[in-house]
C-alpha cells in the first residue's frame, strides 16, 4: 500500500504518490517477465487503524525519533486491499490480492513445529532404585514390617509414579538433592512435591505428608493422631515411648498426595527445588554432568512490556508532548502497550533436559539470552511452555535461605537439621519479642511487639501485620499464615474478615489442601472434594454441583462464600517446607544472634550502607524517619525501600545491645560480617564506593604481608583505586597507616 512507503516521499526517494504506484507497477512487470506470482501484502503491525497509538507510544519509549510518523500498518480487509490496488486494474488487483495469495497459502502444508510426544530422559534401573530407596528409608524409620498406613500410601504412590513413567523425574531430583546435601547445602522443596511420601522417603523433600503421629526412633512404636485437632505432629505435646521410654519423634503434616499428582495419580509431576544461590551454578553444572552438557539447556523466556513499564511509557509520551488525557484513555493506552514482546531471556533456574537419543533441534532452535553472543549460556529459542509437553524442565532455583543456613552453620557448628521444631523461645517470636532480650522494655514503634523481623516468610510489614492480627502459637497456624500471604484474595477481604468475626485461623481456608481435607472430613465425595479444591485454587470458584454437595453436608455459608472469592491458593507442602526453613533461621535469631545478623547482613540485606548504618542507633533512626517521610510523600525509590528494610534490622541489632566495630584493613572481610565478642565488623564492600572486586583484592593481597602505606595498597592491589583507599582511610579502617612509603630525611 502507498501509505506504507510514504517515508520515501519524505526522504526524497520518490517525488509523489504516483511514483510510488509506478514502483509497484514495475515490480509486477518484473514478476510477469520472470513468470513468478506476485502478491500484495500489508506489512501488518496492528489490527485496527486506531491501534497505531500503541505502536507510537512504544516506539517513543524505545527512543525512535520518528515514532509519531506512523504508517497505516493495520490489517486491511479484502475490499480495502482491492481498493488500494485498483490502479492496477480490477483483474490484476483481484489476482495480487486474492488469487495469488490463496494459491500460495494452498501450497503450504499444515505442519506442527514441535512433535506431540513426550521425550523424558532415561536412567538405568530408575524404577527399581526409587522403590528400593523408599522402602529402605521407610523400614529404617518405621520398622519391618511397615505400619499399614505407611505401606498403603507408599504402594499407592509408587504404583502411580512408576506406572506413569515418572520414576525418572524422582530419581533426577533425588540425585540433585543428594549432591547438594553432600556438599553441605540444604535444599528447600517448592510447590506441592512435599505432598508425596515417595519424595520424602527418597530424600527429595523434608516434608513427611502422613497424618500426625508419634514415632519411636528406637523401637519404631507408632501412635496415630488423625483428625484429633492437631494440624501436624510438631504441634503435639512431647511424649515418651510407652514401650521403651525413649522420647518420641513428632512426625507428619497431613497433606494429601492428590495435590501433587492429581486424583488418579497421572498428573505430570513438577519438582521444583530451592538450592543455595551461591551453589546454584554448581548444581546446574552437575545436571550437565548427569546428562551431557550438550543435552542440557537453560529454559528460554520471552520478556514482555510489564504494566508498570507501559504506564511509564504513556506518562512520558504525554509529558514530552504536553498532552493531557482522561484516566480512562490513559488506562486504555497502558492496556494496549502491556504484554508486547520486548526481548528474550532465561528462566532463573529452569533447565531443559534432552534425552540422549534425540537432538534439541528436533524441538526448537537455541540461542544466547537476549541474543548476546558473548554469553556462555545457551537457551531454548522457544519460550518453554511451547515445548513443555515434549521435554523435561527441572526447576533448580537459587534461594537465600539455604545460603544463610550454611553461613550460620559454619559460624556456630550447629547442624540446622537437628534444631528442634518445638523450641518454645523460637515459637514465642510470633507473639512477643521478649526472647530477643532488648536492652529496654519501652515499646518501640518500629520493632513493634513481635520478634519476627528478618525471619523469612514472616519479616515483611504485610505478613507481620497478619502475624499481629492472628497471634499464632502453633506450627499449623504458621503454615496457615504462609499460605494466606502467598495466595490471591485469600486474606484481604476474605480470611482477615473471618478472623475478625471470631472464626479461628485454623478453620479458615489457607492452603489449597485445606479444602480437600475439610470436605472429605465433612462427608463430601473424595473425587468431588478434589475437583472442588482444584477449581477454587485456580480462581474458578464453585460449580453448582460442588456448592450443592457442600450444602448437603452442612458446610457453613461463610466457607462457601470464602471459596468463591479465592483467585489463587498456595499448596500446603510449599508452605510447610518454607516455614521449616524459616523456623530454623528464627532459632538462630534467638539462640545465636550474631551468627543470624552476620548471615542476614552478608547475604539477604539489600542496600546496606556502612557510611550511616554503623554509626549508632541514633543515626540509624534519623535515616529511618527520613525515609518514612519520603514513603508518606510517595517519593521513595526502590533502593531506598530496600535500605529502609535493612535499617529496621540494624535498629533491632542495636536494640539487642550489639555494636558494629570499626572496619579494619586486616580484620574486615570482603563481603561477610565478622563476629566479635560484642557485635560485628562490617566488610569492605558495605562501604559505598568500595566494590566487591576491590574488597576481594585487599583480602587476597594482605595474605602476602602488611601494607606499609596507603600508597602501597594501590600498588599491590591492582583493582583498588586511590579513591577506594581514601574512603577506607576516612572511616578509620587504615588506622595510623602513613599516606606514602617514602621516608623524609630532613
Amino acid at each position: 500500500p502507498i501509505g506504507n512507503n510514504q517515508f520515501m516521499i519524505a526522504n526524497g526517494t520518490a517525488k509523489d504518490e504516483e511514483e510510488l504506484r509506478d514502483y509497484n507497477r514495475k515490480i509486477l512487470a518484473i514478476a510477469d517477465e520472470l513468470g513468478k506470482p506476485c502478491v500484495a501484502t500489508g506489512d501488518v503491525h496492528f489490527l485496527e487503524p486506531e491501534d497505531e497509538a500503541f505502536r507510537r507510544i512504544l516506539m517513543a519509549g524505545m527512543g525512535f525519533k520518528d515514532a509519531d510518523n506512523q504508517a497505516p500498518l493495520y490489517l486491511k480487509t479484502t475490499d480495502e486491499m482491492l481498493e488500494e490496488f485498483s490502479y492496477l486494474g480490477a483483474d490484476r488487483a483481484m489476482e495480487v490480492v486474492v488469487t495469488n495469495t490463496n494459491m500460495i497459502a494452498d501450497w503450504c502444508d499444515t505442519l506442527r513445529p514441535v512433535p506431540r510426544e513426550n521425550y523424558p530422559p532415561k536412567m538405568d534401573n530408575s524404577a527399581e532404585d526409587l522403590e528400593r530407596m523408599c522402602y529402605e528409608k521407610a523400614k529404617r524409620m518405621y520398622g519391618d514390617p511397615l505400619p499399614e498406613k505407611v505401606k498403603a500410601r507408599l504402594e499407592r504412590e509408587l504404583g502411580s509414579i512408576i506406572g506413569n513413567g515418572y520414576d525418572v523425574m524422582y530419581m533426577i531430583a533425588q540425585k540433585l538433592v543428594a549432591k547438594s546435601l553432600q556438599d553441605g547445602y540444604l535444599v528447600g522443596s517448592r510447590g506441592s512435591v512435599g505432598s508425596s511420601l515417595v519424595a520424602f522417603m527418597s530424600d527429595i523433600t523434608e516434608v513427611n505428608s502422613l497424618a500426625p503421629h508419634y514415632l519411636c526412633p528406637k523401637c519404631h512404636y507408632v501412635e496415630w493422631h488423625e483428625n484429633e485437632g492437631f494440624g501436624c505432629g510438631a504441634d503435639m505435646p512431647h511424649k515418651t515411648c510407652p514401650k521403651c521410654g525413649e522420647p518420641l519423634n513428632q512426625e507428619g503434616f497431613s497433606i494429601p498426595f492428590e495435590t501433587f499428582l492429581g486424583f488418579n495419580g497421572d498428573k505430570v509431576p513438577d519438582i521444583d527445588l530451592n538450592f543455595s544461590g551461591e551453589y546454584q551454578p554448581t548444581i546446574h553444572w552437575y545436571t550437565g554432568e548427569l546428562f551431557g552438557h550438550d543435552h542440557v539447556f537453560r529454559a528460554g523466556t520471552i520478556g514482555t512490556v510489564a504494566e508498570k513499564t507501559a504506564y511509564g511509557y504513556v506518562k512520558k509520551y504525554m509529558a514530552e508532548r504536553e498532552m493531557e488525557v482522561g484516566r480512562a484513555e490513559e488506562n486504555r493506552l497502558v492496556k494496549g502497550c502491556t504484554g508486547i514482546r520486548r526481548n528474550t531471556g532465561q528462566h532463573p533456574g529452569g533447565i531443559v533436559v534432552v534425552p540422549k537419543e534425540v537432538d534439541i533441534y528436533d524441538f526448537c532452535p537455541v540461542q544466547h539470552p537476549a541474543d548476546d553472543p558473548n554469553s556462555e549460556i545457551i537457551t531454548t529459542h522457544f519460550e518453554y511452555h511451547s515445548i513443555d509437553e515434549n521435554l523435561l524442565k527441572l526447576d533448580e532455583l537459587g534461594h537465600d535461605d539455604p545460603t544463610i543456613i550454611k553461613h550460620m552453620e559454619n559460624m556456630t557448628g550447629v547442624v540446622a537439621q537437628n534444631i528442634p521444631l518445638g523450641d518454645p523461645d523460637t515459637m514465642s517470636l510470633f507473639t512477643s519479642n521478649k526472647a530477643l532480650k532488648y536492652v529496654t522494655d519501652e515499646p518501640d514503634p518500629i520493632l513493634g511487639d513481635i520478634g519476627c523481623i528478618a525471619v523469612p516468610e514472616f519479616g515483611t510489614k504485610f505478613v507481620r501485620g497478619m502475624v499481629k492480627e492472628t497471634k499464632p502459637t502453633t506450627f499449623d497456624e504458621l503454615f496457615c499464615i504462609s499460605g494466606l500471604s502467598h495466595g490471591t484474595d485469600v486474606w484481604l477481604g476474605n480470611a482477615q474478615d473471618l478472623v475478625h468475626d471470631g472464626i479461628p485461623l485454623k478453620e479458615c481456608i489457607c492452603c489449597r489442601d485445606d479444602i480437600m481435607n475439610y470436605l472429605i472430613g465433612k462427608g463430601v465425595d473424595p473425587k468431588l472434594s478434589f475437583q472442588t479444591m482444584e477449581s477454587v485454587r485456580k480462581g474458578k470458584g464453585l460449580k453448582p454441583e460442588m456448592e450443592e454437595a457442600m450444602k448437603k453436608q452442612d458446610v457453613p455459608d461463610w466457607y462457601i462464600d470464602s471459596c468463591k472469592k479465592i483467585k489463587y491458593m498456595f499448596p500446603k507442602a510449599h508452605a510447610v517446607a518454607y516455614v521449616i526453613m524459616a523456623y530454623r533461621i528464627a532459632w538462630f535469631k534467638v539462640h545465636k544472634p550474631l551468627a543470624f545478623y552476620s548471615a542476614y547482613f552478608s547475604i539477604r540485606a539489600k542496600a546496606f550502607d556502612a557510611s550511616c548504618m554503623v554509626l549508632g542507633d541514633t543515626v540509624c533512626l534519623d535515616k529511618i524517619h527520613e525515609l518514612q517521610a519520603k514513603e508518606r510523600d510517595k517519593t521513595i525509590s526502590a533502593v531506598e525501600k530496600d535500605m529502609m528494610t535493612t535499617l529496621e534490622v540494624v535498629h533491632e541489632f542495636y536494640h539487642r545491645g550489639f555494636v558494629f566495630e570499626p572496619m579494619d584493613i586486616y580484620k574486615s572481610e570482603a563481603k561477610h560480617f565478622v563476629i566479635t565478642e560484642k557485635g560485628l565488623i562490617p566488610p569492605f564492600s558495605s562501604m559505598p564506593g568500595v566494590g566487591e572486586q576491590a574488597a576481594q583484592a585487599i583480602v587476597e593481597e594482605r595474605k602476602n604481608g602488611p601494607f606499609l602505606s596507603q600508597e602501597e595498597i594501590v600498588v599491590r592491589c591492582s583493582r583498588v583505586s586511590k579513591s577506594v583507599v581514601e574512603t577506607l582511610a576516612s572511616i578509620g579502617a587504615l588506622s595510623e597507616m602513613p599516606t606514602s612509603t617514602q621516608v623524609s630525611l630532613f
